[in-house]
């Protein structure tokens, strides 16, 4: 079942007349009965409706157009069925409803504008028996508010049974109140505020705003009329009727920038008047660029002379610049620039209304160098900040610079080499040095001098820096070929810089290679160079550089001779005397051949000696100096031996170390005592080896005197006269030397011996004889010594024959070791 919301609604107004200017309150759109938006005037609603559901939006308006908010109350102690958006206005049905238990509801709407609120009540009251319809008591109707009012009247019967259940009968119907309008209401303002514009280019009449009100009471409107109170300084005038104002005056005339006129509007009929504020702002139009001036007026370059590398902070004083723009407001503001090499100057101020004194200042007093540049040249730039043309103007600043002594001569490097051929004449040139000063004038012009504790042989010229020697010098490199010392170059005020200077005194090849004799006496076994030796007495290379050559040789073809190292050999199929004496008619075992010593110099020099060679061989018995003899032309097979020996010496006390950790393991059990015997080959079987080696030669050379010995024996004695020597803690016993052989016979001497071939003694031979005993420790643990004594005789042999005779003896001790076990 349908059922209806009679609510009545007046509108009462806050209003308020302002003096200035009227403040209206908001208010609600009558749109009538049937409209589901507005003021919420005739409202009814079904009993069914769903919570949730969108009711009614509230609509209204403000007269100043300002935003508005809506509200929905009710009375205090009553049950709240809708709820409203303030934003939008959407009443939505929060709770369910039931025509038997409330029949009306009475809800209050409001409007507000945020300084004004209009609420709506139930204006009106009937007679329930009567149907007399009256005001409220304390309700007015205000035709300027709501013009028309729609009041819905319910008539009902006291209800009855109708088909067995309880009914009451209703009809409606709708009221139309029109409201009449009475002079009550003032006259006011409509599109306030109000601004005007007086241009500069304005002529008097001009235009420059218009106000406009309507009288309050708009059911019966009176006229109106317009005035000015205040403000317009007799400048502006208004058309009464109207309400245009107009400017009376021509703009240059006007000494503000914003005037506030006061303008009245009045109805004529009644005293009721409202009053609004005009606000004209003199606008000034953008015609006029920026402008510097100098001491005469306008000046578009300006120059200023100042030495260089002035203080930093410092004002350029020389300069009086002055900027202007004739405009005003935003109109005269600009920003100043300062367009060139940056961080060097800068502008003040940087922003400027109407007018200005620029400054300009030094920020980096290095940049402001003569050296670099006379003059210095700047644009100073003015720009409009805020208009549309952009107005500009430019300046040239131009900085004419002084120079200053602010700069030390330098040197082009820090350090010369220079290089002079020895036996340079007294005077000669050795090397020019350079030093640089940019000032200008006397502060550029750079003295030299040289000093230093090895400069005594050199001189500088004070003008152009050439170091030469002195008069009376001679350059020897052989006696000095380096020098340094220290060159200064100064200004005229005394600043100065120091470069070193290096001389390298060049070799010349002046001297001749020198033999230590013309006739050299060696005596060479087969096998075994011999060498000579010359020496050059020049500085350096190429011309202290020795090439040695065989010039001549008797028997010819017997000898190559190492070109570096003077080393004299035999022919590689010389190997043994029988050949030699083959060779030689005389059957003589001593050659002769002439040797040349040329250094590499250009020129080349040259020397020679005669070269006496007495030719001896070795002679060795027993299988070690045969293996020995064998292998001197083989080293890498002595090599591979040694380093088999050495694996097997590892792998054996790798054996006795684990055999030793084994028995420590088993150490805690008890185990029965035995006795492990090994029985010792008689010393019947030891078959002692032995070899002797004949050697002829010089038995005073302490170099061919030399001991062989075993290192597990105790000693090694190279050189009875300190050579190296080294020895054990606990050297083990020698064993058995064994008996020496009888020398060789010697070669029959010489029928004719020459002065230098005497006969010699037949020298000693050395004897070499090894032993090796056993020795059985505990735990069945065995381990071999090896001792081997030596007995050597003073011989004339090379140190190299002997290193390989002691490397191939121990070689054959091993391999003897070896068959014994």
């Amino acid at each position: 079942m349908n059922w209806t919301l009679p609510i009545a609604y007046l509108l009462s107004l806050d209003c308020h007349i302002v003096v200035w200017q009227t403040d209206y309150a908001p208010y609600f759109y009558d749109n009538g009965p049937s409209s589901t938006n507005g003021n919420m005037a005739m409202f009814s609603i079904s009993e069914d409706t769903e919570v949730g559901t969108q009711l009614y939006i509230l609509n209204g308006t403000d007269p100043e157009g300002d935003a508005v908010w809506f509200g929905l109350t009710f009375e205090k102690g009553t049950r709240e069925y809708m709820r409203v958006d303030p934003k939008s206005g959407n009443i939505t049905l929060i709770q369910e409803l039931d025509r038997e238990k409330q029949g009306e509801i009475l809800a209050f709407v409001s409007i507000t504008d945020g300084r004004n609120k209009a609420t709506t009540t139930t204006r009106f009251t009937i007679d329930g028996h009567s149907g007399v319809l009256r005001i409220k008591p304390g309700q007015t109707l205000d035709y300027e508010t709501t013009a028309t009012h729609f009041v819905i009247v319910v008539a009902k019967d006291g209800g009855g049974q109708y088909k067995g259940k309880h009914q009451v009968l209703t009809s409606t119907a709708t009221i139309t109140i029109n409201v009449l309008d009475a002079q009550d209401t003032p006259p006011a303002f409509i599109g306030a505020p109000y601004f005007g514009y007086v241009y500069e280019v304005s002529l008097p009449g001009s235009e420059i705003s218009t106000v406009f009100a309507k009288d309050g009471d708009e059911g019966n409107p009176n006229p109106i009329h317009y005035s000015i109170t205040n403000g317009s300084e007799g400048v502006f005038t208004i058309n009464s009727t109207s309400g245009c104002i107009s400017l009376s005056t021509y703009p240059v005339t006007l000494r503000n920038e914003l005037y506030e006129i006061h303008v009245k509007v009045t109805n004529e009929l009644l005293d009721y008047y409202t009053m609004t504020v005009v606000t004209v702002r003199v606008v000034d139009l953008n015609n006029h660029p920026p402008t510097f001036y100098g001491e005469n007026g306008p000046q578009s370059q300006f120059e200023v002379t100042m030495y260089e590398h002035p203080p930093e902070g410092e004002i350029l004083r020389g300069l009086k610049i002055t900027v202007n723009d004739s405009d005003q407001g935003a109109n005269a503001k600009f920003i100043l620039r300062l367009v060139g090499p940056g961080r060097v100057l800068r502008v003040v101020p940087q922003t400027v209304l109407n007018e200005a004194q620029v400054t300009i200042i030094v920020e980096d007093s290095a940049a402001i160098d003569y050296e670099k540049g006379k003059s210095l040249t700047y644009k100073l730039l003015a720009v409009e900040i805020d208009t549309p043309e952009r107005f500009s103007a430019t300046a040239d600043i131009v900085i004419h610079l002084l120079d200053t002594n602010d700069n030390t001569p330098r040197f082009t490097s820090e350090y010369y080499i220079a290089r002079i051929p020895e036996n340079s004449p007294g005077g000669s040139d050795v090397v020019t040095v350079t030093a640089n000063d940019p000032d200008s004038g006397l502060w550029g012009e750079v003295k030299y001098s040289i000093y230093g504790s090895r400069s005594d042989l050199f001189l500088i010229h004070p003008s152009s820096g050439i170091i030469y020697t002195q008069a009376w010098a001679t350059l020897d490199a052989e006696v000095k070929s380096k020098y340094n010392f220290y060159v200064k170059a100064e200004d005229t005020e005394g600043k100065y810089s120091l470069a070193e200077v290096f001389v390298t005194v060049l070799d010349i090849n002046d001297h001749v290679p020198e033999f230590d004799d013309s006739l050299v006496e060696r005596t060479m076994v087969i096998g075994a160079p011999v060498r000579v030796e010359a020496i050059d007495a020049d500085a350096g290379s190429p011309n202290n550089i020795i090439e040695y050559s065989i010039m001549q040789a008797e028997p010819n073809n017997i000898f190559d001779i190492n070109a570096e190292t003077g080393e004299i050999n035999l022919k590689s199929y010389i190997k043994s005397m029988e050949i030699v004496q083959n060779i030689t008619k005389q059957k003589d075992c001593r050659w002769s051949l002439v040797v040349q010593a040329r250094d590499r110099g250009s020129p080349s020099f040259s020397t020679t000696a005669v070269v006496n060679i007495d030719i001896t061989e070795t002679q060795v018995n027993g299988p070690m100096a045969t293996f020995l003899l064998q292998s001197r032309d083989n080293p890498m097979k002595a090599l591979g031996m040694v380093a088999g020996v050495i694996s097997i010496l590892v792998g054996v006390t790798v054996l006795i170390s684990t055999a030793t950790f084994l028995r420590n393991t088993k150490s805690n059990r008890i185990m029965p005592a035995r006795r492990v015997v090994i029985r010792r080959r008689p010393p019947r079987d030891r078959k002692p080896w032995t070899f002797n080696v004949p050697f002829r030669g010089n038995g005073n050379d302490s170099s061919n005197k030399f001991i062989v010995g075993d290192p597990e024996a105790g000693s090694v004695n190279i050189n009875d006269k300190g050579g190296p020597r080294w020895s054990r803690s606990k050297p083990k016993p020698t064993p058995p030397r064994a008996p020496c052989l009888p020398p060789p016979s010697c070669p029959p001497p010489s029928s004719n011996p020459r002065p230098s071939e005497r006969p010699r003694p037949c020298e000693a031979v050395p004897t070499v004889s090894g032993g090796l005993t056993s020795k059985v420790s505990r735990g069945s643990s065995q381990s071999r010594e090896i001792s081997i004594s030596s007995d050597t005789s003073r011989i004339p042999v090379s140190s190299a024959l002997v290193s390989e005779l002691k490397m191939r003896l121990e070689q054959k001790i091993i391999e003897s070791n070896s068959s014994y076990y």
